[in-house]
């Protein structure tokens, strides 16, 4: 009988490792795709893109950020 590992990461090679060839580079595209949506942009990267809006004025004003939300 096999001895599942603890750790995640062992967990995670040991699933790799029972994934046929042919399928790894689309389970690395799977795993390359969820750690982008996790993952948060840095401050410097989250900063710069909201002072470009703001200064190509892709704004709008905050009594008007929640129009529309309450549903009915």
């Amino acid at each position: 009988m096999e001895t599942q590992p603890k750790d995640p990461t062992e967990e995670l090679i040991s699933e790799i490792n029972r994934t046929p060839e042919e399928y790894r580079p689309l389970l690395l595209r799977i795993v390359r795709s969820f750690r982008e949506g996790v993952m948060l942009p840095s401050a410097d990267t989250s900063f710069k893109a909201g002072w470009r809006d703001a200064m190509e004025d892709n704004t709008q004003p905050v009594d008007t950020l929640w129009e529309g939300i309450d549903a009915k």
